[in-house]
């Protein structure tokens, strides 16, 4: 699939803005926010400004953005109109939450608030997750890992910015050093798994299942003789030895550098205020790469008509 720019901007902001609102809140929930007064504050702010800028750069890849408001009546049957209601409604409790924070967010109304801004956060990224995981014309995404890979990676971007503010606001950032460490490994590992799988996942569908014929060898001519919209969008490919020089530079500089240096962090509690933004740079660099190879890889059933043997 043709990696859209925009949309990779909206998951990886989205996410990270989730992931940093989920930890912020959940923290509130359990007594142990370790930020406090104007530090929670530019927390919660900074979380929202992602997730808007996120879903605000969504938009710039449909052709009529401003019917995008008609997305929200079809919940019932689509992940992208239940991403939407999902990230609407949890602006509700989040933006509540910001006002409370203004007075302190030690009053009672505060904690149910932070509750469902978790449920908030954690539904929204799943449903972005199964927008993809549902297509089962591209078995790239149609898997079942897909969904949980979105969560692993919003989580473990989330908790990284969350080191990167306490380490800023002058407090220990050994915890959530240690929990972004987590993080990272986490996604890792089910990102390593869900790389292997589809590379050893062949395909169902053939040719001949496409064309509705038995025993094709090639196409004799093409079905156009200009490439079109299907074959722009959906024909897009990328060479095997760059995707795995790809891949390498995910696990390496999203995941692996961000990771030894908050692991030196948790270990010591020194110079946070050093490594966390470095970490932050890498993490960010590394997911980006990870997100496009996400659609770049993808392989569309529709190949079928144009030269693919399977899909």
């Amino acid at each position: 699939m043709h990696p859209a720019y925009s949309v990779i901007l909206f998951t990886t902001a989205s996410g990270a803005g989730y992931g940093l609102l989920f930890w912020l809140s959940l923290a509130h929930v359990i007594g142990a926010l370790p930020l406090a007064g104007w530090d929670f504050l530019a927390a919660i702010l900074l979380a929202l400004a992602l997730i808007t800028l996120g879903l605000l750069s969504s938009t710039f890849h449909l052709g009529r953005p401003e019917r995008a408001w008609r997305a929200f009546s079809q919940w019932r049957s689509s992940w992208l109109s239940r991403e939407g209601v999902a990230a609407v409604a949890t602006y509700v409790p989040a933006g509540c939450l910001t006002l409370l924070s203004l007075f302190g967010v030690g009053s009672w109304l505060s904690l149910p608030l932070a509750l469902l801004s978790a449920i908030g956060a954690v539904v929204t990224v799943w449903c972005t997750g199964m927008i993809y995981g549902s297509l089962k014309t591209i078995r790239h995404w149609h898997h079942p890992l897909v969904p949980w890979l979105y969560l692993a990676l919003a989580a473990a971007s989330g908790a990284v910015l969350l080191a990167l503010l306490i380490g800023f606001s002058g407090g220990t950032a050994r915890g959530a050093s240690a929990l972004a460490l987590l993080g990272l490994m986490a996604a890792a590992v089910l990102k390593t798994r869900y790389w292997r799988e589809i590379d050893a996942d062949q395909g169902a569908f053939t040719t001949d299942m496409a064309l509705g014929l038995q025993g094709v060898q090639r196409q004799l001519e093409p079905p156009h003789a200009r490439p079109n919209y299907v074959m722009r969008e959906m024909g897009y490919h990328v060479a095997r030895k760059h995707a795995r020089e790809l891949r390498r530079m995910v696990l390496i500089w999203g995941m692996a550098v961000p990771g030894a240096l908050f692991a030196f962090v948790a270990l010591t509690g020194g110079l946070a205020p050093v490594l966390a933004p470095i970490a932050v740079m890498s993490a960010g660099a590394g997911l980006v790469v990870e997100r496009w190879l996400f659609f770049a890889e993808a392989e569309h059933v529709a190949m079928l008509y144009y030269g693919a043997d399977r899909a």
